[in-house]
């Protein structure tokens, strides 16, 4: 994602600084044609006060050539970083703003053609990555700064954020990615910043891990909860409610879930989440789990245990085949579900147990069929 060339990028500084000037003070802004008497750097300062006039009537293409000539002009002067720390921060807030007028892709283009100028073991580099977040929030275009958590964390291999700065940008990612409708993403990154948090200090982390705790429940595509229950700062909310809902989600079935609820309607409402969704997802999870054990199911089976009416079963099913979870066939006539396999709720030492199993059993079918293969290979030629 990187800009067009910026219009006075064969220009010297100082002459780009002297049509950025008498650019903007054609448009109205406050700003001397007069070059500064302090010096270069002072220009540069000026021109990014008043370069936000050029965002109101600009078009796309000179709004972005006029930032992008200021981005040159922080590369060729190679300010050192003590001094060009206020500078970058003031562009940045400035560029922000495009946002506003509908130009926050042209924004978000300008603040990466930055971010890459930067040396990677520049310290600027985070925070320019920061008000990237903020662009893309504002703008849905999260997919144009992130990728995944790996990626992320090469952006910054030269210079790691300190903890506390890595943790205030991945709650700006999550709450970006959660927008975004990246549910996926967005848990991944929640669980990295939850993992940033010791045992030391997971008690600080209380709105973090409720937090994740929501997003997975509410999320409609998230059905693997066991890994949060490892997290410190998840232990953490041990013995309080929003900790036995995770639970009942991660081991239990649906009676338990309607139970819950009905001890505990407003807390449950409080928290934001619909309860008909709590029910669908309970409803599969249930599924789920009478599918690691029964290979074969009844359609009265399923209705008495997901507590659905008979009409409702084979659209239950169908719905439980489209996310992929289980895989099963159908057969209408017998009234009867056949399971060929399923994801596991939780994976503990019974399901490890049942693998073991499982390759044991994969293990004596290639002996046999290596001791068939050799029986075949040693028939005599004139018997064959």
């Amino acid at each position: 994602m990187i800009g067009n060339p910026a219009v006075f990028i064969d220009s010297t500084v100082e002459d780009q600084a002297l049509e950025l000037r008498s650019y903007f003070k054609s448009l109205g802004a406050e700003i001397s044609e007069e070059k500064s008497p302090k010096g270069i750097e002072d220009d540069l300062y000026k021109i990014i006060g008043v370069c936000d006039t050029c965002f109101k009537d600009g078009q796309e293409q000179d709004v972005e050539s006029v930032l992008n000539s200021i981005v040159s002009m922080f590369v060729t002067l190679q300010i050192p970083i003590s001094r060009a720390e206020n500078l970058i921060l003031n562009f940045c807030d400035q560029v922000k703003k495009t946002s506003s007028f509908n130009l926050g892709h042209v924004g978000l283009k300008v603040l990466w053609l930055l971010f890459q100028s930067l040396s990677e073991d520049c310290t600027m580099r985070y925070h320019v990555y920061f008000y990237l977040i903020q662009i893309a929030h504002d703008t849905d275009q999260i997919k144009a700064v992130f990728k995944d958590v790996d990626h992320l964390k090469q952006q910054f291999a030269a210079c790691p954020p300190s903890n506390e700065q890595m943790q205030k940008l991945l709650r700006a990612l999550h709450d970006v990615l959660l927008k975004s409708k990246q549910g996926e993403l967005a848990a991944k990154v929640m669980i990295e910043l939850l993992g940033t948090y010791t045992s030391e200090n997971a008690s600080q982390a209380r709105e973090d891990a409720q937090r994740c705790i929501f997003a997975a429940l509410a999320d409609p595509n998230t059905f693997l909860l066991e890994p949060l229950l490892s997290l410190k700062p998840v232990k953490f909310l041990e013995g309080e409610l929003i900790h036995d809902l995770l639970s009942i989600f991660v081991y239990e079935k649906l009676p338990a879930y309607i139970k819950f609820y009905q001890e505990h309607k407003e807390f449950v409402n409080s928290l934001g989440l619909d309860h008909n969704q709590n029910l669908k997802k309970m409803k599969l999870l249930t599924f789920m789990q009478l599918a690691e054990t029964e290979k074969e199911m009844s359609f009265d089976l399923i209705q008495s245990e997901l507590q659905i009416s008979e009409n409702e079963v084979e659209a239950f099913i169908i719905d439980v085949l489209k996310t992929k979870f289980v895989h099963a066939r159908m057969d209408q006539a017998a009234r009867k579900v056949h399971i060929s396999n399923t994801m596991h709720r939780t994976f503990g030492r019974a399901q490890w147990q049942q693998l073991r199993d499982v390759l044991y059993e994969w293990k004596d079918n290639l002996s046999t069929v290596q001791q068939k293969m050799k029986q075949v290979v040693n028939i005599p030629v004139d018997v064959m």
